[in-house]
């Protein structure tokens, strides 16, 4: 049994893709998440009200760090020595916080997963640290965005009618 999936074998069995063969490049991805909120909780992270802290410098720490540790998270994922991650934050609307996170490495394999691993993590810290003043925050539009390197080469997310 064939499969196109690289992370199963001809049986079918789980495995984590041998890279070793692979040349060494920079590689770059970039992920997206938007954490929809009431306006008024949008206020307090901004104006930095909210009592357990500044949440978009405890967010981009979590970020940072859940990229870090996206082999722990993702069973087939190698561990990967990454040269940088960027988490920055911007408000496309008055209810909503967009993160963007950019990883990069020099190696086998690409950082796609520690890309959304970082927003995803940074999402779910903004949502820890606001959940007593808006339980009905939503996290949105986790996805890629961009990505370089390696045999696969370059990818671009187009333009669609997401809100972000």
């Amino acid at each position: 049994m064939s499969s196109p999936l690289t992370h199963f074998d001809e049986s079918g069995a789980a495995r984590m893709v041998d890279v070793g063969a692979k040349a060494e490049t920079e590689r770059v991805a970039r992920a997206s998440a938007v954490v929809r909120m009431q306006p008024a909780t949008l206020a307090l992270i901004r104006d930095k009200r909210v009592s357990k802290g500044d949440v978009l410098e405890v967010a981009r720490l979590a970020g940072i760090m859940g990229a870090k540790r996206t082999a722990d998270l993702i069973p087939l994922c190698h561990p990967l020595a990454l040269t940088s991650v960027q988490v920055s934050f911007s408000f496309p609307a008055s209810d909503a916080v967009r993160i963007e996170a950019v990883a990069k490495v020099f190696g086998r394999t690409g950082v796609e997963m520690e890309a959304l691993a970082a927003v995803t993590v940074a999402a779910l810290t903004v949502y820890d640290m606001c959940k007593a003043a808006d339980r009905a925050m939503v996290i949105e539009s986790v996805r890629l965005e961009e990505k370089d390197g390696g045999r696969s080469g370059h990818f671009v997310r187009g333009p669609d009618a997401s809100p972000n």
